[in-house]
């Protein structure tokens, strides 16, 4: 079966905030929208910011390879040179990182380029890449 892209609603507390941050950090481009919602094309997939005013994030971590990664978080898996292009971009836009780039489990089947930051509303999100797609399930 062919990928398809998926389609993930999330709430955010204001819908200019997330305009500037998917549209202007991330670079998305925006669909169509409403006084209470607005798509965005991340690499290929549907997100839908949805306002909220009271979306207050989730304060949950596990522990992965010496990080405390937030949970729940979303993202894409980027080719390596669109990982270090966004890596870039959201560095220069002075964005916080939640856990900075890095490449974990070194020298294992799942190693991975990694970063972790949030949206204006506090949504987690994860962009990774792997130097072989093969490995994204790899045991």
């Amino acid at each position: 079966m062919a990928l398809r892209p998926f389609h993930f609603a999330f709430p955010v507390h204001d819908l200019e905030a997330a305009r500037g941050f998917y549209g202007g950090v991330l670079g998305c481009a925006e669909g169509r929208s409403s006084g209470h919602w607005i798509d965005f094309d991340l690499f290929g997939h549907q997100i839908v910011a949805h306002l909220d005013p009271a979306a207050k994030p989730v304060a949950v971590s596990n522990e992965v390879d010496g990080h405390d990664v937030p949970v729940p978080h979303f993202g894409v898996v980027l080719t390596i040179p669109d990982w270090e292009a966004l890596a870039a971009r959201v560095e220069a836009a002075g964005i916080q990182f939640g856990i900075a780039p890095h490449v974990r489990f070194k020298g294992q089947v799942g190693e991975q380029a990694t970063m972790f930051f949030r949206d204006p509303s506090g949504n987690a999100l994860e962009f990774k890449a792997f130097g072989n797609d093969a490995n994204l399930f790899a045991r």
